[in-house]
């Protein structure tokens, strides 16, 4: 097979590999979807099932059925896995889990028996699932906390730097530039709220059998109910979960997957129109994404400097949001208490959906981290622009000078026409301002109207508003997670 080496590691050349693991993801969200966890969670969940039936009694003629020396063998076991074993009995039987139950029991000869006692595939499959996704998004969470924290800092640097704001891409009144990032950053709350809100609502599907009726273990407990009811509680506290559903059919209910993937969409779509701003201002060169010494931005072109990052995280993050589609049709056509065509599906959309996140955002940290603001540029294009926005404040300094509103208004509509018809036919600078000082009925001088020209006058509250914003809304939070902050972004490429 064609090998090649990248990082110290042996690559394959001739097979499709995942750009997701190769270019974008972080090793420590690639590891959580990793056959390692994901098998060393089944056993630990075996171990789970196989403690609370040996606590909770289980015996056969008076003799316990499990004891502690087992348990001690299958805890002995937990993390060398033996895949060679696993893939070759899944060869011969074409079950994934049963696979794995032999293997563990090669290894487990004491317990080999009791492993998987009563439960049904999912058991260890669904609760594997959710034990993952709670861990991947704790991981986003951590992240994006981060994010909100670098745009507050760039926030707070910038607050009072008047920058041209846009309606329709179009100029219009004055913002600054800190007012426009708590805009980005006021999205990303959205989404954190929204994570913590999920996050916080995952259970464990427990051990429910195969239709979700507990049937196999109303016979291994001589149904005693009140026995049976404590067997998912205390699985879910042994896997640090407050509680399993209280019901469901042999899975748990894919609309859990389906609010999973809505919250990553979500902070896909706030990445995504963040770039976007900061894509369009670097086309204006008010502000650029980092652009490294050695970086290439055009293979033609040597002189461009192309915003790719921000255009990486766009790119990505229409993959997260069509992405999200997937779990919600899965959800939505499951056939009674289970069917197994969200088996092949939900094994990439899941974790494809936040291998791609957390690579948006650890985008979303680079670009924040280093965006460039040219401040003299921002300063140009105010300035071509203003004289049209300071003619309300014009007309009322002429209008304290006893001139009349109704003819100013008229008089200034003329001439900010004529303006803007030199400007955008002939090429010319605005002349606004001249033209005003030119005309008797407003009787200002350009010395009167050059005072009118500080932009910082045109801003409103802006300053305020992100002062606000930083003490009110972000710094609860950053002080709630102060120690998940300090993450570095790597990107590979």
């Amino acid at each position: 097979m064609a090998m090649q080496r990248r990082n110290g590691e042996n690559m394959s050349t001739d097979r499709y590999i995942s750009p997701l693991s190769e270019r974008y993801a972080s090793r420590e969200m690639q590891y959580i979807f990793s056959q390692d966890m994901k098998f060393s969670t089944w056993r630990r969940l075996w171990i789970a099932l196989a403690e609370t039936e040996m606590e909770l009694g289980l015996s056969e003629n008076g003799k316990p059925v499990i004891t502690q020396e087992q348990i001690d063998e299958l805890r002995a076991h937990v993390n060398d896995i033996n895949y060679d074993v696993a893939r070759e009995r899944e060869k011969q039987v074409r079950h994934d889990v049963m696979s794995h139950v032999y293997a563990y029991g090669r290894q487990c000869p004491k317990a080999a028996g009791i492993i998987h006692l009563g439960a049904t595939s999912c058991y260890v499959g669904d609760n594997t699932d959710i034990i993952v996704m709670r861990e991947a998004l704790r991981l986003v969470h951590k992240k994006l906390v981060n994010v909100i924290a670098k745009l507050a800092g760039f926030a707070d640097q910038y607050k009072e730097l008047p920058t041209l704001a846009f309606t329709h891409f179009q100029p219009a009144q004055p913002t600054t530039v800190g007012k426009r990032a708590t805009l980005w950053a006021q999205e990303f709350l959205m989404d954190l709220e929204d994570l913590e809100y999920v996050m916080g609502s995952l259970k464990l599907l427990g051990s429910k059998g195969t239709t979700g009726t507990q049937a196999s273990f109303l016979e291994l407990f001589d149904g005693d109910q009140e026995t049976i009811d404590r067997i998912d509680p205390m699985i879910a506290e042994k896997m640090g979960f407050r509680e399993c559903y209280a019901v469901s059919g042999q899975t748990y209910s894919r609309k859990v997957d389906t609010r999973v993937a809505n919250v990553l969409a979500g902070i896909a779509a706030s990445a995504h129109k963040m770039s976007n701003d900061i894509r369009l201002l670097q086309h204006l060169k008010e502000v650029e994404e980092p652009f490294e010494k050695n970086q290439i931005g055009s293979s033609a072109m040597a002189y461009k400097r192309n915003p790719m990052r921000s255009e990486r995280i766009a790119s990505l993050s229409r993959y997260v949001m069509i992405d999200a589609l997937n779990p919600a049709v899965t959800s939505a056509t499951q056939w009674f208490e289970r069917t197994l065509d969200d088996s092949a599906n939900k094994r990439l959309s899941i974790p494809e959906g936040f291998l791609a996140t957390d690579g948006i955002l650890d985008l979303c940290l680079n670009v924040v981290d280093g965006l460039v603001v040219y401040e003299k540029v921002i300063r140009k294009h105010m300035m071509a622009e203003l004289p049209f926005m300071a003619t309300e404040n014009i007309m009322m300094d002429a209008v304290k000078l006893g001139g009349d509103r109704q003819e100013l208004h008229e008089r200034i509509r003329t001439l900010s026409m004529q303006a803007a018809k030199a400007v955008k036919e002939e090429g010319k600078d605005n002349n606004l301002l001249e033209l005003i000082a030119a005309d008797s009925g407003f009787h200002l001088t350009p010395e009167e109207l050059k005072e009118a020209m500080e932009p910082a006058k045109y801003i409103g509250r802006a300053p305020r508003q992100v002062e606000r914003f930083l003490a009110d809304a972000v710094k609860p939070v950053l002080d709630a997670n102060r120690e998940e902050l300090g993450v570095e972004a790597e990107i590979n490429v």
